[in-house]
């Protein structure tokens, strides 16, 4: 019997995902502080680091079974967007991305129990926002779709009408690249068994 997933995650994005591909899980979220900007502009350390560090807040509370932590953020211009902190906030997120191609990236950490074998990872996806009048802006933050999602919006499938990916894996857009994360939950039974 395979030993049982644990998404070290609150986000409703993470959860849909790991149900669309047919996991069994149990949600713990870390409850970890994020900061909110990459040290000396190093978005792959500042996703990669973060996951880990939900893994690791999670962890020690699993006495066996596999704990898969993610972080997903926008980088546009060399700085991070985040999680906007309420719907001003989510405006000028939202004025500042439509219209460009901006990266999304995510950082992921599969963490085994007991053995403490890890596998960490960042991806990274380009999204082209199609240009947004205030209008617009508006009536997308009425929907609310945007409230704890990383650049203000979540992306819709199969057809966004506001976002398109031109580069890399929609699920990672959404916040956990599913294509990679299945390769590597074949590899940590294998990890823990040496």
């Amino acid at each position: 019997m395979p030993d049982p997933l644990i998404l070290a995650s609150n986000s409703l994005g993470r959860r849909e995902l790991m149900k669309l591909h047919g996991y069994a899980f149990t949600v713990t979220p870390s409850h970890i502080d994020e900061p909110t900007e990459a040290v000396a502009g190093d978005i792959r350390r500042y996703v990669g680091e973060l996951a880990w560090r939900k893994a690791a807040a999670v962890a020690p509370t699993v006495a066996r079974g596999t704990v898969i932590a993610a972080d997903t953020v926008g980088w546009i211009n060399g700085h991070v967007v985040g999680k906007p902190d309420d719907e001003a906030d989510a405006r000028r997120i939202l004025t500042e991305l439509a219209g460009t191609v901006h990266e999304l990236w995510s950082g992921v950490c599969v963490w085994h129990r007991p053995s403490d074998r890890q596998i960490s990872w960042q991806e990274v996806s380009r999204v082209r926002m199609k240009p947004l009048s205030q209008d617009e802006i508006t009536a997308y933050l009425q929907t609310r779709q945007w409230v704890g999602c990383s650049g203000a919006y979540a992306l819709a499938l199969p057809d966004d009408p506001y976002l398109s990916v031109i580069d890399g894996s929609a699920s990672n857009v959404i916040g956990l690249p599913m294509e990679s994360l299945k390769a590597m939950l074949e590899i940590v039974p294998k990890l823990a068994a040496v």
